[in-house]
């Protein structure tokens, strides 16, 4: 299919046409979560900004091979299962299940895989294993360190060399490695800590090291897209094109590398570590899922975005004023409409194209209806139908629509476990809420009384 999808690659630092390795199955990579605490509105960003590429390559080609991973095993989990005095898959499953929620809630369609760093241990003892065959990596008391000296392209992704990036990072600092710079693939694991034995004794993977393998499993050793925040550029990106190029001996990993901008507050950079964030949770319950991912594209993937009241208040008052045009029309966008989409994923350019439609259709211009309908829903806006939205903006009840989701996501749950007595439960609960929901063609639906 003929089109104009053009990215901004950050290793060439070019805005280039995109050109798939198989265009009858484009692939592409986004970095997840790791599962320590709940996710705030900085990831909330990467999610929105990827499965809005998802949407637009779904609609461009007739297959996407889309992976996220979840990294389940993680020095911050070690410490959060300390700290809360609950186990490593106590807190691991509590937040993937509060993550997938924040997904759904936020409209954001399942990738096509979703593995799981736990699952995949074999394969990473095996990789480093091949890396210390080829002389890319060394045993030192029980950890296994990547050499950067031994990969010559080290920094092309960061653009920087050895040195510069040497003084610019902040590094583990270890008597164990040959350079500051290496970077490890196995480490020990403490007494009561994760840990799977291998040829260096009991220990587990390196963060860079879980993302090469589960790449390279369902994707294959080069594909078309890597995607993330653009705090991973370095180390965490920069150290996965060393490990996968070294291992396959090969010039390339990913093609093309997309990273979005930073969710800022007052201008500084949403982060746990400073202790200013806010949960995709709470934002949602403060403003629905759909005003939070409208706000999340105002600006385009690749800039600072600022996250203030003033931002989610325009965006409410838009959805609201959208929602008076809605319709079910499933009728798919033409490429002619999308085109400022396909200019390195132009949201911003893409809104007010939505906005010109919207003038064009509240004066009657039916086909310019259709157009504004479908363009909505590419973006992943309009998931909840007129009455749905109506309902939620009526509710002044102490339940939010992440809970109501939440909770026909658990009966349905029951249900496929065949316990209709709990399923019966948790419609009654909601019931007593004055919240109403019904079973229609495979879906369901809620609303208030």
């Amino acid at each position: 299919m003929t089109h104009n999808l053009k990215l901004t690659n950050s290793l060439t630092r070019k805005k280039e046409l995109f050109k798939p390795i198989n265009p009858k199955s484009v692939t592409m990579y986004a970095c997840g979560p790791t599962v320590y605490d709940d996710p705030h509105v900085g990831n909330a960003r990467t999610l929105v900004v990827f499965d809005t590429l998802f949407r637009v390559l779904k609609r461009i080609y007739e297959k996407v091979n889309y992976v996220r991973n979840i990294t389940d095993v993680d020095d911050k989990i070690i410490e959060a299962s300390k700290k809360n005095k609950k186990t490593i898959n106590e807190i691991t499953e509590e937040v993937i299940k509060i993550f997938h929620q924040n997904c759904k809630s936020l409209n954001c369609l399942k990738p096509t895989m979703e593995p799981k760093a736990t699952g995949h241990i074999n394969e990473m003892i095996e990789m480093t294993k091949s890396l210390i065959g080829k002389n890319f990596a060394y045993e030192a008391d029980g950890h296994v360190y990547f050499s950067v000296s031994s990969f010559k392209n080290y920094g092309a992704l960061s653009n920087k060399n050895l040195e510069d990036l040497k003084a610019g990072s902040r590094i583990e600092v270890s008597k164990l490695k040959k350079n500051p710079m290496d970077f490890v693939l196995w480490k020990p694991s403490a007494e009561g800590d994760p840990g799977w034995e291998s040829p260096w004794g009991r220990g587990r993977p390196g963060w860079h090291l879980e993302c090469s393998v589960m790449s390279e499993k369902y994707l294959g050793k080069q594909f078309d897209i890597h995607g993330g925040g653009l705090d991973l550029i370095f180390p965490h990106h920069e150290n996965e094109i060393a490990q996968s190029c070294s291992n396959n001996s090969s010039e390339k990993f990913s093609n093309y590398w997309v990273h979005n901008g930073f969710v800022t507050i007052n201008k500084e950079k949403m982060s746990k570590s400073l202790g200013n964030i806010i949960s995709i949770t709470e934002a949602v319950n403060k403003y629905s899922g759909q005003v939070v991912r409208l706000a999340l594209l105002s600006a385009h993937y690749s800039q600072p975005l600022d996250w203030n009241d003033k931002l989610l208040e325009n965006q409410r008052s838009t959805i609201e004023k959208w929602y008076q045009l809605y319709d079910e029309t499933n009728e798919e966008i033409s490429l002619e409409v999308i085109d400022t989409l396909l200019d390195d994923l132009n949201t911003p350019g893409f809104i007010a194209k939505i906005h010109e439609l919207y003038t064009k259709a509240n004066k009657g211009d039916e086909k310019s209806k259709k157009h504004f309908n479908s363009a909505c829903k590419l973006i992943g806006l309009f998931d909840l139908n007129k009455n749905e939205w109506e309902n939620l903006k009526k509710n002044n009840k102490d339940i939010s629509e992440d809970f109501i989701l939440k909770k026909i996501e658990e009966r349905l749950a029951a249900k496929q476990k065949g316990d209709y007595k709990l399923a019966d439960q948790i419609r009654d609960e909601l019931l007593n809420k004055d919240v109403i929901i019904e079973d229609q063609k495979g879906k369901t639906i809620w609303k208030f009384k």
